[in-house]
């Protein structure tokens, strides 16, 4: 008769084991299972924007890997320690736009240094220069792009630190003395041996920006927290802006690419927010009810021209009860006549069609003293509307996006506020003061108006990024040391990457991809920070080098069927300074085909795991632009 061991301590160590075995053995299945499903999920067509939120997968607690998190990316090129990559290049099979899979992208010439692929002034003289059409965007064909890295002009260095780049650059970086010629009683820039020096004078600020502002201040709340927002119409050199920055007031400063080289540079070099852009015949790149002031001094615009078109624009982009700030030409015409050369009828009559197109517009002229002259729109159209005959001109608009601004011809119509219930209610919602008003819930979202988008999305989407910059500081040790400066989101969605960033000394320019659903761009103003449309399909109206950290979540994914995402990653480098980082959020296979485009153009990179851990679908590449320079001309 056998006899029974089940009683046997030995046995009993076997079972618990073989129990622990089963147990690992389904846990790792579960494990697998979870990859498998998110490999599949990601096989799917890729979301159109950052709205989905990747949820933690995984069978560990969700922290990130210390190892990849405690190797940072340096950003010299001659210290740059990669950790070892992360290796995704076996089984992905998704197809990809891009030219070669492969290249080595050679320096182009040392004449494109300065190359502005959509506002190149030689392409420019090809149009009309009724309503500066050929200072508008004209990008250049499939055709004429070019396939070389714009290479750093000899002796290049990094710009100077926050708040010191506001007054001072290296001239190397941007080798111009016009201006410090031209504007030299006027104290826009000065050249003081290897660099250039900004005092922070203007055309109609001979005491510097600071003083004009105070007396702006005198006017208008400045200090309040009511006004965040600003645009800077034909900025200069955007000192207005730069000195509005410590009254944490955000400006979008823009002028064209002109006669006077590298406004718009200058302001970019100081870590001053600013674009190439001009009051042509399109409207500007910016949403409805964007901004809460408007500014002008000595902008050259012609307001009382087109049937107040211009200012008509400005209406737009006003939030209600903006104010719109108005010095220079003709504003003290009576004192200041003889020295602008101008007669006194011609000053008066464009005065007085400024003042009757401020009126039908139904703003308010608030005060008019000394050089300033400030007018400021309604809160809503409830009094507009009822006292409007059938031939008042302009009309209300009756149909149209009043958001849509991407190559859209400016209209003579008032783009119409949304409406509201009694005459002293703000129409599109009232906004929270500076500094509550870039974590509060914008109107836009709160009314419904975005429908895709819920309050609980939002405020999700704030804690994701909180999360999400947290780890970026681990990755990337430089960003909460002041290394950066200018930074751009390249696909923004709800302007959460920007919140996050608010307690650097950053600023963002947050942008969304041109006739995206939804647009969000309205949002992002409404949280108080600045941004603009753009197709990444063509390029971003700036100067070369102005970017020291590019975020580009999901962007690839985005346009790998529109475009040639080759040309989209070329891009990034022209504008990107040398020494800059770009993170990139994407599918795996869609981050592979980068890192091989991005290994050609003297980037440094490496792929490693999403903040939730290894599970996740999602990973993240970051990038480095190596530090290089072109050859000086020789004799």
């Amino acid at each position: 008769m056998a006899k029974d061991h089940s009683g046997s301590p030995k046995l009993h160590q076997l079972e618990s084991k073989r129990k622990r075995l089963t147990w690992i053995l389904a846990v790792s299945g579960l494990c697998i299972l979870f990859y498998v499903l998110g490999a599949w999920q990601n096989a799917r067509p890729t979301p159109s924007s950052q709205s989905e939120v990747y949820s933690r997968v995984g069978c560990d607690s969700g922290s990130p890997n210390p190892d990849i998190a405690s190797s940072r990316i340096s950003s010299s090129s001659s210290s740059s320690s990669l950790s070892v990559p992360l290796d995704f290049e076996s089984h992905h099979q998704l197809v990809v736009n891009n030219s070669k899979s492969s290249e080595n992208f050679p320096a182009c010439d040392m004449s494109y240094s300065e190359y502005t692929p959509c506002q190149e002034p030689q392409r420019g003289r090809k149009f009309d220069r009724n309503m500066l059409k050929y200072r508008e965007r004209h990008c250049p064909s499939k055709e004429e792009l070019i396939r070389c890295l714009i290479p750093a002009p000899p002796n290049y260095k990094i710009p100077f630190k926050w708040p010191q780049s506001r007054d001072y650059a290296w001239f190397a970086n941007i080798p111009h003395k016009e201006l410090s010629i031209e504007k030299a009683v006027q104290n826009w820039v000065q050249v003081e041996g290897d660099r250039l020096r900004f005092p922070g004078g203007g055309t109609m600020f001979p005491h510097g920006a600071d003083a004009y502002i105070d007396d702006i201040s005198e006017l208008v709340p400045l200090t309040s927290g009511a006004i965040r927002t600003a645009i800077d119409t034909g900025c200069g050199v955007a000192s207005w802006g730069a000195y509005l920055l410590k009254r944490d007031i955000v400006a979008m400063s823009f002028a064209p690419r002109d006669t006077h080289e590298a406004q718009v540079w200058f302001a970019l070099e100081r870590g001053v927010p600013a674009m190439i852009g001009v009051m042509g015949s399109q409207r500007l790149p910016y949403p409805a009810r964007a901004f809460d002031m408007a500014h002008c001094s000595r902008c050259l615009i012609p307001w009382n021209k087109y049937d107040g078109l211009y200012l008509i624009e400005v209406d737009r982009v006003l939030r209600p009860g903006g104010y719109w700030i108005l010095s220079g030409p003709p504003i003290r015409w009576k004192t200041y006549w003889r020295g602008w050369e101008r007669t006194q009828e011609d000053l008066k009559q464009e005065q007085d069609s400024i003042e009757d197109t401020a009126r039908r517009l139904c703003w308010k002229k608030v005060i008019e003293k000394g050089d300033l002259a400030v007018w400021q729109k309604p809160l809503n159209h409830i009094e507009c509307t009822k006292s409007r005959s059938s031939n008042h001109k302009p009309h209300i608009c009756k149909s149209g996006n009043g958001d849509a601004a991407w190559y859209q011809d400016m209209e003579a119509c008032i783009t119409p506020l949304p409406e509201v219930t009694n005459s002293d209610e703000v129409a599109g919602g009232a906004l929270e003061k500076w500094p509550e008003r870039a974590f509060a819930t914008p109107p836009r979202i709160s009314s419904g108006s975005i429908p895709s988008i819920t309050i609980e999305k939002f405020q999700e989407d704030n804690q994701v990024w909180n999360e999400r910059v947290s780890y970026y500081k681990r990755l990337i040790g430089l960003l909460p040391q002041g290394r950066y400066r200018n930074v751009m989101d390249a696909n923004a969605y709800l302007g959460g990457f920007a919140a996050a960033l608010s307690k650097y000394p950053v600023w963002v320019m947050n942008v969304v991809p041109a006739n995206n659903d939804p647009d969000t761009l309205g949002v992002i103003y409404e949280r108080g920070f600045i941004g603009t449309y753009n197709d990444w399909c063509e390029a971003f109206s700036t100067y070369p080098r102005t970017y020291d950290l590019i975020h580009a979540g999901g962007l690839i994914s985005l346009y790998q069927d529109r475009c040639d995402i080759t040309y989209i990653l070329l891009e990034m480098d022209r504008i990107l300074r040398p020494e800059g980082t770009v993170i990139f959020r994407d599918v795996v296979e869609v981050l592979v085909k980068i890192k091989s485009i991005a290994d050609g153009m003297r980037w440094q990179s490496r792929i490693v795991d999403h903040e939730s851990g290894p599970f996740n679908p999602e990973k993240i590449l970051i990038a480095v632009k190596t530090y290089w320079t072109g050859e000086a001309k020789r004799e």
